[in-house]
């Protein structure tokens, strides 16, 4: 069954996209209308019969062509200015957050799991975040519980080990033992609990 979900990057880039394409056609359109009208037609007109009697200098003549050359950069430094924000937008709101994902997950993988990622900011990269820090929490615990678990396993080994040697494993010692085996049992059933509810990759042996 496919997954429905909303995506606020996908709209974001699209805003983007139909912010250039609409500054871009606004530009066009209004280029067209220059050339386009009548006016402009008939000026071009009389300037060249001046031109032809001489009335006019050729700078002239070409003066209204001038002017929508003028308004033609105009209009291509405004498009380099609405492309240059909408840049800076998507650096802001998506490059720079991914980038800061990705070197902390990088030192995560190192070993260095004290690294959070803070992203500031209502998209999936917020989500997937905040599920990274997550995650690492739980690694966290569950390394804490081995250690822990480690820590009372070797002490509980080396006690039957003195115990042995000294052949004392009866009275106060017997049921000290006991009480260890008893919760070195029970920090062992939690961490197989936790273990049991994650999911591995599939391995075939």
């Amino acid at each position: 069954m496919k997954t429905q979900y909303d995506s606020h990057i996908q709209r974001t880039m699209i805003i983007y996209f139909l912010l250039i394409c609409l500054a871009s056609l606004l530009i066009v359109m209004e280029f067209i209308v220059d050339i386009q009208r009548q006016g402009l037609r008939s000026e071009l007109t009389q300037n060249f019969e001046k031109l032809s009697r001489n009335q006019i200098n050729s700078e002239e003549a070409f003066r209204p062509m001038q002017q929508i050359r003028n308004k033609a950069v105009l209009m291509v430094a405004l498009l380099l200015v609405v492309v240059v924000i909408v840049l800076a937008m998507f650096i802001k709101n998506i490059t720079e957050p991914l980038q800061h994902m990705i070197e902390a997950s990088k030192k995560m993988a190192k070993g260095d799991l004290s690294q959070t990622i803070n992203i500031h900011t209502r998209n999936e990269l917020a989500e997937m975040g905040d599920a990274v820090n997550e995650i690492t929490s739980n690694l966290q615990e569950m390394i804490l519980l081995s250690k822990d678990l480690c820590d009372a396993a070797g002490r509980f080994v080396d006690e039957v080990s003195d115990a042995v040697d000294n052949r004392q494993a009866g009275g106060e010692d017997g049921t000290r033992l006991k009480g260890d085996m008893e919760l070195l049992k029970t920090k062992i059933n939690l961490l197989n609990s936790i273990i049991l509810n994650c999911k591995f990759y599939n391995i075939k042996r």
